[in-house]
């Protein structure tokens, strides 16, 4: 399946999505709900912790008017805990063929990772039209990114960069037309949630949200 042209145009106003894990499920709702005060309406809430899923489902439910991405989906069965979770759409980190399949099955809209033109035909003979550039400055960056999208421009295809991004460079890729939004892992810093500073958050999320577009 396609990415919903609903969700994508809620990214692009959003135009940077924060991206995080969670060590406790009790934070995620007031971690979600500090960055929605701080105008960040998008997540990306990586599946690297024991907490992970139980947070999907706690800001899905406790949090409705975020958008809610997962990331860190590396098997198949994964894509499908996702959905039922309530998760809106979900990434990784890689092109796995049969974790793109379980997602178009279980109706998840999915964005493959992508570092290589190979990587990308492999996601476009897929039916992918939006997939997450990753890891987007190690792999050589904006100018990177340029180069290997060209051939494809044709076909419309939109991408999600993550890795490297900062308060710096993110304006440098969303002046691209075919990037939509970034992932931002810097905004949710670990040692604010671990002490629980929800303002700090809020602030941090402010920031970036009044300097983007």
């Amino acid at each position: 399946m396609s990415f919903p042209t609903e969700i994508l145009d809620r990214l692009k106003k959003s135009g940077v999505v924060a991206g995080f894990s969670v060590d406790k499920v009790e934070h995620a709702v007031p971690l979600a709900k500090a960055l929605l005060a701080g105008g960040i309406d998008a997540i990306e809430l990586t599946l690297r912790t024991a907490a992970g899923m139980q947070s999907v489902q706690a800001i899905c439910a406790g949090v409705p008017e975020m958008l809610v991405g997962v990331g860190t989906i590396l098997t198949p069965e994964t894509a499908v805990e996702v959905k039922a979770a309530g998760a809106d759409f979900g990434v990784a980190p890689g092109m796995n063929p049969r974790v793109v399949r379980a997602a178009q099955e279980a109706g998840l809209p999915f964005a493959p990772g992508i570092a290589t033109p190979s990587d990308l035909e492999a996601a476009i003979e897929l039916g992918c039209r939006f997939v997450k550039f990753f890891p987007a400055e190690p792999a050589g960056g904006i100018a990177y990114l340029r180069s290997m999208a060209a051939p494809y421009q044709h076909l419309g295809i939109e991408y999600f960069p993550l890795g490297g991004i900062n308060a710096e460079n993110m304006s440098t890729y969303l002046s691209e037309p075919y990037v939509p939004t970034v992932g931002g892992s810097w905004i949710v810093k670990k040692e604010l949630v671990d002490r629980e500073d929800w303002a700090g958050i809020t602030a941090r999320a402010a920031a970036v949200t009044s300097q983007n577009r």
